[in-house]
């Protein structure tokens, strides 16, 4: 069992614009995915990746876009979206504000 607030869990800076966060996986009792908080700055972006795991997409807050297989798509608070294994993505934020997302990828797919 496990109960905590995004307040109260670690963050870690991956990038000048980019923290990361897990929220729950193996060290909290889920061996077989990882659910992670993403924090973009303005102007923040992952690069343009593929990986051979899929992943879902869930925007928290502000105003973001998944480039996937080359189409843009908007992201907004309460956006979803499922990323195919090896497809080329990228999320950014799009607004003046932070851009914050949940995503949830198997144990493997946390780098």
């Amino acid at each position: 069992m496990f109960v905590s607030h995004r307040d109260e869990i670690e963050k870690r800076q991956i990038s000048e614009t980019i923290t990361k966060q897990v929220l729950v996986g193996p060290q909290q009792g889920w061996k077989d995915h990882v659910m992670r908080m993403f924090t973009l700055q303005k102007g923040g972006k992952a690069p343009h990746h593929a990986h051979p795991w899929q992943h879902i997409i869930y925007a928290v807050e502000g105003v973001g876009n998944l480039l996937m297989d080359g189409k843009d798509y908007p992201l907004k608070a309460g956006s979803v979206a499922y990323v195919p294994d090896d497809v080329v993505h990228q999320v950014s934020n799009a607004g003046d504000d932070t851009f914050v997302f949940i995503c949830i990828v198997p144990e493997r797919g946390d780098q």
